[in-house]
Order: structure tokens, then sequence, then C-alpha cells
């Protein structure tokens, strides 16, 4: 009889304590997946909008980076218990309200000039140099830092966080200097957010440089964080007289 009863013990105890560990691993990943939401500005039922670029001077087409970058903020949004929708920047003019947006290109050549109205109301630390023939074409300045454009060798992107002041969610920019840029610099998002919410002073602001380096070896995958910006971001540039 004791030895049925030490069985039965032990089945008990071994059911009990599988339970106490699915419950702290089943609490651990709920805790993993709410700290990375708060990084991205979204949680579970927020609707998630993506606000898409086109081709530099051709309207109403997207080239292919930039669909596989939508696809992976969809995939990152779905994953976080968002509901998606997908807008065009010429299609898309307002707040975004209680919807976390994530607003992907830069201004230049019309592509996206949804990022440049951000760009100007909240972040007015950040200049982009226009298509020219220098070496300063397409270039970041931020902070009196120049980041140049070297098509397919090393680019930049920016990744910008803030929250508008009549909307009550975030607005996420993903600012690249080429679609190339644009995708890696999500991608890289994707796999660097708990380093970087470590990193950063605030998860609810921030402005991140991200340099793509190799790009004819990494394609998108050749990304590391090259500099917080966060400060001179979002800090008004000096003027000269």
């Amino acid at each position: 009889m004791s030895v049925i009863v030490n069985i039965v013990i032990g089945l008990a105890t071994s059911v009990i304590s599988g339970g106490l560990v699915w419950l702290w691993e089943r609490g651990k990943r709920g805790r993993a997946l709410a700290r990375k939401a708060r990084f991205f500005g979204t949680e579970p039922g927020r609707p998630c909008l993506i606000v898409m670029n086109s081709k530099h001077d051709s309207p109403r087409s997207a080239a292919h980076q930039d669909v596989q970058a939508m696809i992976e903020i969809a995939t990152l949004a779905g994953e976080l218990g968002g509901e998606v929708s997908v807008t065009s920047s010429d299609e898309f003019q307002g707040s975004n309200g209680d919807r976390t947006e994530f607003c992907v290109g830069g201004p230049l050549g019309g592509s996206n000039l949804r990022t440049g109205g951000h760009l100007a109301a909240y972040v007015p630390g950040v200049a982009i140099h226009p298509y020219g023939t220098g070496p300063d074409s397409v270039a970041f300045t931020v902070g009196g830092r120049t980041y140049r454009y070297r098509r397919g060798d090393q680019e930049y992107a920016l990744v910008v966080k803030f929250r508008p002041t009549e909307a009550t969610a975030s607005v996420i920019l993903i600012c690249g200097q080429s679609a190339t840029a644009n995708r890696a610099a999500i991608a890289f998002l994707k796999r660097a957010h708990r380093e970087l919410r470590e990193s950063v002073a605030s998860v609810d602001r921030f402005c991140l440089v991200i340099k793509v380096a190799g790009i004819a070896t990494y394609g998108h995958l050749g990304t590391s964080l090259e500099r917080d910006e966060s400060e001179a971001a979002f800090t008004p540039a000096a003027r000269a007289d």
C-alpha cells in the first residue's frame, strides 16, 4: 500500500512541478512579448498602419525590397497581436490616432512625402540632402555628422520613433537611403530589439542610424547600429546667420 501511495505522490508532484514550469515559461514568454511590443509601440488588439512609399519618381509602384520590408512589418505586427492595414503615402493624410504607424521610405523624389512631413514636424535635427552629383547626394546629416550614401556598398537608414501630439499611438519611421536600406532597417530591428531596448534612453522616443555594409555580399543582412542620434535628432539644428 505504501508503494502505491508513494507512486501517487510522485506522480502528483511531477504533475504539479510540470504545471508550474509550464506556467513560468508561459509567463516568461508573455513578459518578453510585452517588452517587445512596448519597444515597437504596439500591443495586442491595437491596429497597426503601414504607410508605404513608391519608387523614386514612379508613383503607384513599389520596389521589391520595399514590398519585402512591408511583409516584415506586417509579420511583426501580427506576432504582437496587432490588426494590420496598409495604405499608400499618396492616399493617406491626417493623424495616425490610436494606430501604431510604420512609415516606410524617405521623402526624396516624392517617394514618401509623409516621412518628410513627420521629420519636419517632430525631428528637426535631421537633414536629408537632395539628389545630386556630389558626395553628399542622398546623405543624412544629424548633429553635425553626415552619413553618406555609397550605393550598393555602404548605405544608411534612420529609424525614428515618436508620438505625435494629436495621437495616442506611436509613429515609427523607416527612412533608408534606398529600398535595400529600408528592408535592412526593419530586419535589424527585429533581430536586435532586445539590445536596443536596453541601450536607448527611452523606448518611447529615439532616433537610430543603422549602417548597411557589404551589400554586394550580404544584401540587407549586413547591418549594425552606427549611432544613437536621439538627442541631436530631436533638437533643432543651429542655423547659420
